[in-house]
């Protein structure tokens, strides 16, 4: 078997009697080639084969597969099999593009321009960018993918005076990236907040996800100069991401101390009104 679909030559782990189940002892085994064997998206042997190699009967192997299904490391495709998923990337907390982002990661990054205007903000955007009633601001949408991947679903607000010809640029390429370099612009504080959510049905169709799987939701606001010229939220592909952070025992990230992020981002708008 040693040439079978997936399991490596050699491969010598065994099923034994004991305390521990057989389904229990199988997804170890088959969790461990998954990390460390198997290459993201690669067919996993079928549950005859599993059942055939390692003595156990196709319920146990489904057991087992089941599990690791529930876990996120496989996921079936009906008529085809069960698959590896793609490894997990750590979500960038820091002030960094995701066309940047995804370049460190080795990837090429890309960008699907949903819709591009001027329009009038909601109301709770138009307070955090300080803008008078009714004034408008840039608003674009994007579907962020990466080699060709969707990731992520971005609705951005901008600030007409902060952020000048912002629909002027190309909208499939680093914003940021951009603005610095074609007007001067660049972000320097930003306050992100990370929420758990589920895909709606268009959410669902631009990620190729079904409607109601996870999502990891950012809302970033970012400044430039000490003023507020960015009110953002991303929808991010769960199966796609995890949040890793570093923690010291003092009760900092490891890298900052505590609120260093955005602390001068409302100055204007706190001190003129008042706001709490």
């Amino acid at each position: 078997m040693g040439r079978d679909r997936g399991i490596p030559q050699g491969w010598s782990d065994r099923i034994l009697d004991g305390p521990t189940p057989k389904h229990t002892q199988l997804r170890n085994i088959l969790r461990h080639l998954v990390e460390h064997e198997l290459s993201p998206g690669a067919a996993i042997p079928s549950e005859r084969e599993l059942a055939d190699r390692y003595g156990v009967s196709r319920l146990t192997v489904r057991t087992a597969v089941g599990g690791l299904v529930a876990e996120g490391l496989l996921h079936r495709v009906r008529g085809k099999g069960t698959f590896t998923t793609a490894r997990r990337l750590d979500l960038s907390l820091h002030l960094l593009s995701f066309t940047t982002d995804m370049r460190r990661r080795g990837l090429r990054a890309s960008s699907r321009v949903l819709s591009a205007s001027t329009a009038i903000p909601p109301e709770a955007t138009r307070r955090v960018l300080d803008l008078a009633p009714g004034r408008p601001a840039a608003h674009v949408r994007r579907l962020r993918l990466a080699d060709d991947v969707p990731l992520a679903v971005e609705d951005g607000w901008f600030h007409p005076d902060l952020v000048p010809g912002l629909l002027d640029l190309d909208l499939t390429g680093s914003l940021y990236a951009q603005l610095a370099h074609h007007r001067g612009v660049r972000f320097d504080t930003a306050r992100q907040t990370v929420t758990a959510g589920i895909a709606r049905a268009e959410q669902a169709r631009l990620l190729s996800l079904r409607p109601g799987a996870p999502l990891l939701v950012l809302h970033r606001i970012s400044g430039s100069g000490g003023l507020t010229a960015e009110d953002s939220t991303s929808w991010y592909r769960g199966d796609r991401y995890r949040i890793t952070v570093a923690l010291n025992a003092d009760g900092t990230d490891g890298k900052h101390r505590p609120n260093d992020t955005l602390r001068r981002c409302h100055t204007r708008t706190d001190a003129q009104k008042g706001h709490q």
